[in-house]
């Protein structure tokens, strides 16, 4: 029979395994008997597969495969590191890594460059939005998978690497150098108005803190008098960061959260240990639904001790703690250890993944279940389902037609073509799209593609679907085709219907080939409903100091 390579870890656990010294705890504890019979039992199980299947197999996928198949059952962020993605789980926790700086992802079918940060290689080297890869070095990555081409761009500092692109009908080449690339925390910071600064804070990696307090003191330099955080659509992140941003703005030595798990080692109280650098400035945190983890900490705790207005949607709801945990060959496991638990005493954490239906899925915690606390002030607050804003602004709606034109990437490849053709535009905050500018998108878009399906046809289809049920049907079947035929869309009038949200999108998208992200968010606080709602809240302190003392309508 010929001899299979044998993968280190199956040797590894078969030797440890078959000298039976984990049964020794079969008396002592049931638990561990039972985790040490089904190792045994997933080791032979490999050890037969890899002896005598007709086709050869890859130890390592399978043992992956079963792994993550094994954690799946738990919840979504308890997850396996391999080795091989070691680099991608340092970028998620520090923001660091060694490249060229892009955002890269598919779009239209082909890989590309979707937003180089500015500063970095990529940017300062020549590298644009819209960008088509061709070759990395000497690879052809033409048709490769982003997370290939990703792997390729990545590596030492200091070492050079030749990207081959796409641009229109040319194709260039740029020699670019890698470097240890830093995200910030604060992709932009400014003044809203004379009085009012803004933090746009997009993550919770290593120095959010700092890149928070640098922001602050700037503009308190520049003498704001109150201030907007918008932590709107921020994952989160480090745990201690959260603690040293709330520390930025309340009294040293005041709890800011706690972790409580099924181990002693793992609860903790985090508390503030530094003086604020201003524990008095007005403050209105914009908060939606894809806040989550430490973004929900900090507009948690800052609610929970009347320091901030919250305003926007209801956030994520994720109230569970990771550990990472180094295992052998140099893999990780991040597995949830904790809830957390801010000042008030409550866990937002929305989902019980603890409990499961009959068809294996996870459930939301019901309303009857949630428990009510107060803040500092007396307010009531609720658990088990986030973070619940003190104002509440609906999310924005975008008509059928705009949305078919940003998900066939219409807007995004006329935007390419009209940066090759305009060399500047006006700044973030005064560039606008005129009649001129839209009159020729429109003309753009005649020989396109971007069909949809608008509200009303959508309920019509429905309503003629189950009417052909019903024994009437024929009586009213003319009524419907003729309802039809009058609502049915036109292209040319929903352009001209809804201009100014299509205008808004294009506004968007050309901002972000001259001036990037920074540019991006900027431009977006213009016509804001949030930020307009934090302008008119933070100026008057009368019905501030009523939202923070008393219960609002929500």
């Amino acid at each position: 029979m010929k001899l299979q390579h044998r993968n280190p870890l199956i040797i590894f656990l078969a030797v440890i395994l078959s000298a039976g010294l984990l049964f020794s705890f079969a008396n002592k504890n049931d638990r561990l008997f039972a985790i040490a019979k089904n190792l045994d039992i997933f080791a032979s199980v490999i050890r037969e597969l890899d002896s005598y299947y007709v086709d050869d197999i890859d130890p390592d996928h399978l043992i992956a495969i079963g792994i993550n198949a094994m954690l799946e059952e738990l919840d979504p962020y308890t997850d396996f590191i391999p080795e091989e993605n070691s680099d991608d789980f340092r970028l998620m926790t520090t923001g660091e890594y060694g490249g060229v700086g892009a955002l890269i992802g598919n779009r239209t079918g082909v890989n590309m460059v979707l937003m180089p940060y500015y500063g970095f290689p990529a940017q300062a080297g020549g590298l644009r939005i819209g960008d088509q890869f061709l070759k990395v070095d000497t690879v052809d990555v033409s048709k490769k998978e982003t997370s290939d081409i990703s792997r390729l761009l990545k590596g030492p500092a200091n070492t050079a690497v030749d990207v081959q692109v796409k641009r229109g009908e040319d194709t260039l080449t740029f020699n670019l150098t890698r470097r240890k690339i830093v995200i910030s925390n604060v992709p932009y910071y400014g003044k809203i108005d004379d009085q009012t600064g803004y933090i746009k804070l997009t993550d919770f990696t290593t120095n959010a803190a700092t890149d928070v307090r640098k922001a602050l003191l700037d503009l308190k330099s520049q003498g704001i008098t109150r201030l907007v955080l918008d932590v709107r659509d921020n994952p989160g992140g480090i745990l201690k960061e959260a603690v040293d941003i709330v520390n930025l703005f309340i009294p040293k030595g005041k709890e800011v959260v706690r972790t409580i798990g099924k181990i002693e080692n793992v609860n903790a109280v985090y508390k503030t240990t530094k003086s604020p650098v201003d524990k008095d400035i007005p403050i209105a945190v914009l908060i939606n639904e894809r806040s989550a983890s430490a973004a929900e900490i900090v507009a948690g705790a800052l609610q929970d001790y009347d320091r901030a207005v919250l305003i926007g949607r209801k956030t994520f709801g994720k109230g569970l703690v990771q550990t990472t945990v180094p295992l052998s060959y140099n893999a990780q496991i991040k597995l949830t250890t904790a809830k957390y638990y801010i000042p008030s005493g409550r866990c937002i954490q929305a989902i019980d993944y603890s409990k499961k239906d009959e068809n294996g899925n996870s459930n939301s915690v019901p309303d009857s279940l949630r428990n009510e606390f107060k803040t500092k002030n007396g307010r009531l607050v609720l658990d088990g389902a986030g973070i619940e804003p003190d104002l509440k602004i609906d999310s924005k709606s975008f008509a059928p037609i705009t949305f078919s034109l940003v998900a066939r990437n219409l807007i995004f490849s006329y935007g390419n073509e009209f940066f090759r053709q305009h060399e500047s535009i006006a700044s973030p905050r005064d560039f606008e799209i005129d009649d001129t500018m839209y009159k020729d998108f429109v003309s753009w878009l005649e020989d396109k593609d971007y069909d949809y399906t608008t509200y009303v046809e959508k309920s019509l289809e429905d309503l003629n679907k189950y009417a052909q049920k019903e024994p009437y049907f024929e009586e009213i079947q003319a009524t419907i085709e003729e309802l039809k035929n009058k609502v049915s869309h036109n292209k040319e009038q929903d352009l001209i219907t809804h201009k100014g949200e299509i205008k808004e999108a294009l506004k968007e998208e050309l901002i972000s080939r001259y001036y990037y992200q920074e540019g991006v968010v900027e431009a977006s606080l213009k016509n804001d409903e949030e930020i307009k709602k934090s302008l008119a809240i933070l100026s008057d302190q009368q019905e501030l100091r009523q939202i923070l003392t008393a219960s609002v309508k929500k």
